[in-house]
């Protein structure tokens, strides 16, 4: 409370033997101690409270904007007022419209914080800074008067000097509570950037390492909202690797290669029941598969800059293929159109580009549609880019036809006979990234040649011997994108 002792002995000395000036100094001193001390009478303590507080409380991000315009406004009718005198007595109605409009924002902010439990370091500091610059508002509604009529040239200026200093620190704090704290300084230029030292702060390790590639990400997602620079619950931020080895007020929660002894872990894997458990207030937990990540990083030593951990294989995303146009098949459109007009196997533009390709469609003939039919497309296979032949009667025999399907790019398979002695004769097709063989007989060893194909982005097999065990999880185990084995059917 030294600010209060301050404004004790600044009143002590400056106030005048007038009673009615005496009285003003004795006022501002009671609503500036009645400032200072709200924030210690009712804490912050992260927790929601009154829906008619958080009703309330959400006024002040438009009511805040009126302080700030009142605020500038000052000095600008101050200077004006130098060549017209009624602007200068209109400088003193607008400073005591601020001094209002920021009792109010300051009411509403603590609503907005105390009823809806935000709080953390920038949630505090941008409190205080509307608390410090209502209180120098007050002094200057109070030093003015004395400023006007020339009997001290010094307080009101300075005071008011401050008041514009107070006013763009708590503006940039509110700023960095709704856009992120580096939202002013993201695109400087880099000579000020340097100069102003903004350089490398909370610098997250190389673009490279596991941490920046994997576990950073899951501390964004899951944990963040809580435990970063808009809101620090128990005083930990997980934002950042220098943060995140700093620990919070239950002291450090990484113990490099000892992850029994990392609370961190131990929060994160706590029943959902426990009060201490991580993720808190109902966001989804951590799944097994990043905290088995996050396991085995504190078990090799949580390094900010490894690149590998031993165990740990994921795969890398594929790039989308590039798609390329099938062709001119305007010559065989009669016969395309009398396939539709029939009960059979249909061919089905993609798009009106004839480039797009066409679709192989047997909803209508599936039980009567095998190997020998799907032959008959061959003068179509190179414009099919979709087989649709999911519950029919193909066999592995239909492969040696499905190899000429060279823009081929989707297969549905499902419910069918194939048990996948044939697969290998798929892997000329290079643009195919979709096999769905739900429901067949295919094993691993079946699927081996599958290996080959790394365009191959999906392999869906639900209800087939090659199914993964409930659990499995093939991010961690796959070399490559032909290792998905999804156990999803579509």
């Amino acid at each position: 409370m030294n600010l209060a002792k301050w404004l004790g002995a600044t009143a002590g000395r400056c106030i005048p033997k007038h009673p009615k000036t005496r009285a003003k100094w004795l006022a501002a001193l009671a609503i500036s101690l009645v400032l200072l001390s709200l924030p210690y009478l009712v804490r912050l303590d992260g927790k929601p409270h009154a829906d008619w507080e958080q009703f309330l409380g959400r006024f002040h991000v438009l009511a805040v904007h009126l302080p700030i315009a009142l605020v500038l406004l000052v000095p600008v009718l101050e200077i004006a007022g130098m060549f017209r005198a009624a602007l200068r007595e209109a400088a003193g109605f607008v400073l005591a419209l601020a001094l209002v409009a920021c009792l109010g924002s300051v009411a509403l902010g603590f609503l907005l914080a105390y009823g809806s439990g935000e709080a953390g370091a920038t949630v505090t500091r941008h409190l205080w800074g509307g608390v410090v610059l209502t209180i120098g508002t007050l002094l200057c509604v109070i030093l003015r008067p004395a400023w006007s009529s020339e009997a001290a040239h010094r307080g009101y200026p300075a005071m008011l000097g401050f008041v514009l200093l107070a006013l763009v620190w708590t503006a940039h704090q509110g700023g960095t509570l709704t856009h992120g704290n580096n939202y002013l300084t993201e695109y400087m230029p880099a000579p000020m950037r340097n100069a102003l030292a903004f350089g490398v702060v909370n610098a997250a390790p190389g673009s490279d390492s596991f941490y920046t590639r994997h576990i950073d990400p899951i501390f964004d997602a899951k944990c963040v909202s809580c435990h970063g620079a808009s809101k620090v619950e128990g005083g930990l931020r997980l934002d950042s690797y220098e943060h995140l080895m700093r620990g919070g007020k239950d002291g450090r929660v990484i113990a490099e290669g000892e992850p029994e002894r990392s609370l961190l872990l131990q929060r994160v894997t706590l029943p959902t029941s426990d009060k201490h458990f991580m993720p808190a207030e109902g966001k989804p937990p951590l799944t097994p598969t990043q905290i088995a990540w996050i396991r085995a990083w504190v078990q090799q030593g949580a390094s900010p800059a490894a690149t590998t951990l031993a165990g740990i294989s994921i795969a890398e995303p594929v790039k989308e293929v590039p798609l390329q146009p099938v062709g001119d098949y305007s010559g065989l459109m009669p016969e395309i159109r009398a396939m539709d007009q029939g009960q059979g196997a249909k061919l089905v533009p993609v798009s009106s580009k004839l480039s797009d390709g066409l679709i192989l469609n047997t909803v209508d003939a599936a039980a009567s549609f095998g190997d020998t039919q799907l032959a008959q497309f061959d003068k179509f296979a190179p414009y099919v880019v979709e087989a649709e032949l999911g519950r029919t009667a193909v066999t592995d025999a239909s492969f040696d036809t499905l190899a000429k399907f060279t823009h081929l790019r989707a297969l549905h398979l499902e419910g069918t006979a194939v048990n996948g002695a044939g697969l290998a004769k798929l892997a000329p097709l290079t643009q195919l990234t979709y096999l769905n063989l739900s429901g067949t007989k295919v094993t691993d060893a079946t699927l081996a040649p599958l290996k080959s194909m790394k365009n191959l982005q999906r392999v869906y097999l639900f209800n087939t011997p090659a199914q993964p065990a409930p659990g499995a999880d093939s991010a961690q185990n796959s070399q490559g994108a032909h290792d998905d084995k999804s156990s999803e059917s579509k």
